[in-house]
């Protein structure tokens, strides 16, 4: 027993360190060709290592693929409408496409998390980055090569097992098996009442951030959506407090990174620190592992077009605050109507 533990815990390891590397090398090829401002293209394409996990391979090939072809699509997405200065009504669009898709996807191809937190992540940030007309395809190729060196390192273990498998037989008893395809779950009514209290909740977050004239609304936008369940899942106050807490003090840790002025070396290594840390926690405790989602994000947005840290920390913790109350309302909401629904039962 010991011994499976501690070949689960090196299994874990070797999630979490492939998910850094996935991060960490195309972040740094880019800084000899001297454009750091690609970093986000680079981010996340390469945030496609964090899909796949413990899966057999055979489970993993797709929905590592189907993981990383949608995050390809939505970058895409996100690199039209910045290079077309889209208006915000197209904006608004887009994030409410990008909602559904990525809940309908992850709930159909067994995704997990199950939540369009990474999608909503990289759509929001790459929609508002400046994009010349001749840098369009320069950038979606980089995060072309990041999301495919990302695969090639998610599906390298099946060669390295197939190596080691009659010395070590707990690795791939440590595959475990899941991520089953639900073809079904576009008709489910728990992916829609998912998909809806996103937008809703996106949409209100969003349109008070603006209302508020505070700068970048859009991770308001994001901590609402870090903050609510997936389908099916239990809405508790507990939950999202939890991850209400955990994204506060993700700003609160990346304020200590970023208020230091620390070197380009320094940034990449957060991030890759960060993702290591959000692969090994997000399977145990989804709050938890925003503690290192939210520095990811911000440093990654911070490597590609810095802003003054002071500024870009006030306005995300004043942010997170709001789309994480909004995020908590629906969750009471939901909850009252829950207890309205039990209570004429019990009388029965």
């Amino acid at each position: 027993m010991k011994q499976r533990v501690l070949s689960l815990r090196a299994f874990q390891f070797e999630v979490a360190s492939r998910a850094a590397v996935a991060a960490a090398v195309p972040l740094t090829l880019l800084v000899p060709l001297g454009q750091l401002d690609w970093a986000a293209y680079a981010a996340f394409g390469a945030m496609t290592a964090l899909f796949g996990r413990n899966e057999p391979y055979r489970v993993r090939l797709r929905t590592v693929t189907v993981a990383g072809a949608l995050m390809l699509a939505i970058i895409t997405l996100a690199l039209v409408l910045a290079l077309v200065e889209a208006p915000l009504i197209v904006l608004t669009a887009g994030l409410v496409l990008v909602i559904v898709a990525g809940i309908l996807v992850a709930n159909t191809a067994g995704l997990f998390p199950a939540t369009p937190i990474f999608f909503v992540f990289g759509y929001a940030v790459i929609a508002q980055l400046p994009t010349p007309g001749d840098e369009f395809w320069l950038r979606l190729l980089v995060a072309v090569a990041a999301a495919v060196f990302a695969w090639l390192l998610t599906m390298s273990g099946w060669l390295l097992r197939r190596v080691a498998g009659r010395r070590e037989p707990e690795l791939y008893k440590n595959l475990l098996r899941g991520a089953l395809v639900r073809p079904d779950a576009i008709r489910d009514r728990q992916v829609w009442i998912s998909i809806a209290q996103n937008v809703v909740g996106a949409l209100a977050a969003g349109s008070l951030a603006l209302a508020l004239g505070i700068g970048h609304p859009y991770w308001a936008v994001v901590s609402v959506v870090a903050v609510l369940p997936p389908p099916g899942a239990k809405h508790s106050v507990s939950r999202a407090f939890h991850r209400m807490i955990g994204t506060t003090l993700g700003v609160g840790l990346t304020a200590l990174v970023l208020l230091s002025g620390p070197p380009v070396a320094v940034l990449i290594l957060v991030i890759a620190l960060c993702q290591f840390g959000a692969e090994i926690l997000i399977g145990r405790h989804y709050g938890a592992a925003l503690l290192f989602v939210t520095p990811l994000a911000l440093t990654v947005v911070h490597l590609t077009s810095p802003v003054p840290v002071p500024d870009l920390l006030v306005d995300r913790v004043l942010e997170t605050v709001l789309g994480s109350v909004v995020a908590l309302v629906i969750v009471l909401l939901v909850q009252a109507r829950a207890r309205r629904r039990v209570l004429p039962k019990m009388r029965h």
